[in-house]
């Protein structure tokens, strides 16, 4: 499992994407924003909440796009906020834009 810094999201980068979520044997949710995308901005907290409620059972992360232009590219994010599940390294889900909270944890029981 990754660590995650005071609890919150993990910062997942072009160079750790590997280490943080490919070699991981659990499930890792995975943010991909944007500093400039309101909707980002909006969901921002949202995805903040579950990296604490899910602590020590789901890796939750965060890719800035800007930032790590390979990754987006790599699994065709096109679209922001878009949140990638993976499991045991492999993509097994992908909500585009906003959902509640209880969207997102339905998503993630639906994966654990």
């Amino acid at each position: 499992m990754s660590e995650t810094i005071e609890g919150g999201p993990v910062e997942i980068t072009d160079g750790n994407f590997e280490d943080q979520v490919e070699a991981d044997e659990g499930l890792v949710m995975v943010d991909f924003w944007a500093e400039w995308c309101g909707p980002c901005r909006m969901v921002g907290p949202v995805i903040d909440e579950l990296a604490k409620d899910y602590e020590g059972r789901v890796t939750v992360g965060k890719v800035d796009v800007d930032a790590n232009p390979a990754t987006a590219a790599r699994f065709n994010v096109r679209s922001i906020p878009s949140i990638l599940f993976f499991k045991n390294g492999e993509l097994v889900d992908t909500v585009v834009g906003m959902l509640p909270k209880a969207g997102f944890e339905q998503k993630i029981l639906e994966h654990m």
